[in-house]
């Protein structure tokens, strides 16, 4: 397979499971791919399990401008250049009530995923705009563009990179890079494992069977699923694509809310 041949990535939360499928899609299309997130052990074992020298990873907080920056040079000199950013970096907080939402997390939340989205952005396009062209993709959700009980913080965070996604596309045309966001659905990560907790301590396995039975396709998205529509947009295949929302749920957002059989 050649999608991505002769061309770099950087995946940013490359240690979770969207992140981590995502690099490897990429590798498996040819193309080489730089991964960035917080966790370097976690780090170093997807990168070993890519099992390839087109790959390489750092260690980073994609809160920290000078870090973006320098990551961002490190893949353009191991690699030779910058084709794609796949913005996937984001938490989720906690689960409190708006009223009772802790400040300090509030602004946590929103400084990774709204903040750390704009300085990748920031730091990709010289270098995107110096091949000629481009593609940056953004990690939203389906809390993006709708909402949920108790996620306050992370709902508007995935609200504004929306935002910051199409405002993008338009300030960055006229330089052929493309910019586009994808809203996962509910998929099988350890994020939704502490949903599962959080949800019902004494049985978390009855949490992930209620949600799966308001999904029109009754269960939860694989993460190749998800890294699938990542590659698509990352290649050539999306070249008319821009300032679009790429909604992955199985029909979850389309469900109208009452009772399905």
């Amino acid at each position: 397979m050649s999608r991505m041949r002769d061309r770099v990535a950087i995946v940013t939360g490359a240690g979770g499971l969207i992140g981590a499928t995502t690099a490897a899609r990429i590798v498996e299309e040819g193309g080489a791919v730089l991964l960035v997130d917080s966790d370097e052990e976690r780090l170093r074992d997807v990168a070993a399990g890519l099992q390839t020298d087109s790959a390489d990873y750092v260690a980073a907080d994609v809160t920290d401008s000078a870090a973006v920056s320098e990551y961002t040079n490190r893949a353009v000199e191991k690699f030779g250049g910058l084709d794609a950013v796949v913005l996937n970096a984001g938490i989720f907080g906690d689960g409190s009530m708006i009223d009772a939402y802790d400040e300090t997390v509030f602004d946590r939340v929103l400084e990774v995923n709204m903040k750390g989205t704009w300085h990748g952005i920031r730091a990709a396009v010289p270098h995107l705009r110096s091949r000629g062209r481009g593609s940056i993709v953004i990690t939203s959700s389906t809390q993006g563009i709708s909402a949920y009980f108790a996620s306050a913080a992370y709902t508007t965070s995935k609200h504004a990179v929306l935002g910051m996604a199409r405002s993008a596309a338009m300030d960055l045309a006229a330089d052929k890079i493309r910019v586009n966001a994808v809203h996962p659905g509910i998929t099988d990560t350890a994020m939704m494992a502490y949903f599962h907790e959080l949800g019902n301590p004494d049985d978390p396995a009855s949490v992930q069977t209620a949600w799966e039975a308001n999904i029109p396709m009754k269960r939860y998205a694989d993460p190749r699923e998800i890294a699938n529509v990542m590659l698509f947009l990352v290649s050539d295949e999306s070249s008319y694509c821009t300032g679009s929302s790429f909604v992955v749920d199985g029909g979850l957002s389309a469900f109208h809310g009452g009772p399905m059989a």
